[in-house]
């Protein structure tokens, strides 16, 4: 989906033309990778627009960043105040909201620390990332590109270098006619997507990777956890062995971009009946409604946006 431009993107505490955050060909990042990043998402409600879980993905970032020996010049607090400053200025809603965190123009040389850092905020309309509504379900693929092997790189840091492995996993998929791949760790067993987390269903117990099969700590993934938790539903976090898809009663993919998005074959084998499961259904159901402003935002979830009198941008 083409990224449809915005007024305003945050820069260092300020907001500047979207065509004027560009970066030098020189900048560190360009060179090696060195950014953070996180992915949100600004929903819809009767009562406004809303940023979801904006607390828990800045903290993502921050602990990303110090994994990488970032300090950053600006607190939790303040970084949140800035997505919601931004999205007030633009007016566009519902969207999506990428702050990133990134090594600029320094010095050459792997060494970072002579590189400033340089903090950016960018919101745009976006929609389905899969291309599919809630009760569709996607086609997909094991991957034969092996996620992160753990003491390479931080898993548990959402940062773009560790997606250059994802871009392997996406392409393959893709090209092979699939929506997307399904990675497996250095062991063998089931870790996630190239950009969601991943879920089984089987005898009625929700399964899901720990964070030890080199699995992102997915915000969308704990929201999930604890929806199920409190629909009282039995709740396992080990290795999956790859044949445990193929058997599954139902298999669904959790991230921002993803939501919550069934899977109807892996492989080409036919999840259960190949239709969105009842606990998949059920997960949707609770999230859809407190992110829809449908059900009760009983986990204080939701971060108003005040907008005034501006109208919802269409998507």
């Amino acid at each position: 989906m083409a990224i449809q431009k915005t007024d305003k993107i945050w820069h260092n505490g300020k907001l500047i033309a979207w065509d004027d955050a560009t970066l030098h060909v020189m900048s560190h990042v360009v060179h090696y990778g060195s950014s953070l990043f996180e992915g949100i998402r600004c929903y819809a409600l009767p009562s406004g627009p809303a940023i979801f879980r904006a607390t828990e993905h800045m903290q993502r970032l921050i602990d990303s960043s110090r994994i990488y020996r970032i300090e950053l010049p600006f607190t939790r607090e303040e970084l949140i105040r800035a997505m919601v400053e931004l999205v007030t200025h633009n007016g566009v809603w519902p969207c999506y909201i990428r702050p990133i965190v990134l090594r600029g123009y320094g010095e050459a040389g792997v060494n970072p620390f002579n590189s400033p850092t340089e903090i950016y905020i960018i919101n745009y309309p976006w929609g389905k990332y899969l291309g599919h509504d809630s009760s569709e379900g996607a086609d997909v693929c094991i991957s034969s590109w092996t996620r992160i092997a753990p003491n390479t790189l931080p898993t548990m840091a959402k940062s773009g270098a560790n997606y250059m492995n994802s871009q392997l996993i996406k392409m393959e998929a893709i090209t092979n006619g699939y929506a997307e791949g399904i990675a497996l760790d250095v062991n063998g067993f089931v870790s996630e997507g190239s950009g969601e987390n991943l879920f089984v269903v089987r005898n009625g117990v929700l399964q899901t990777a720990p964070i030890g099969n080199s699995v992102l700590p997915g915000i969308t993934r704990d929201s999930v956890l604890q929806i199920a938790r409190d629909l009282g539903i039995k709740i396992i976090e080990q290795q999956i062995p790859r044949e445990s898809l193929y058997i599954a009663d139902e298999v669904f993919f959790t991230g921002t971009a993803a939501e919550i998005t069934p899977i109807r074959s892996v492989d080409k084998i036919k999840i259960g009946k190949g239709t969105l499961g009842p606990m998949t259904k059920s997960l949707q159901a609770e999230f859809y409604g407190i992110v829809r402003g449908e059900k009760a935002d009983r986990y204080n979830w939701l971060t108003p946006v005040p907008v005034g009198s501006k109208q919802p941008v269409a998507v």
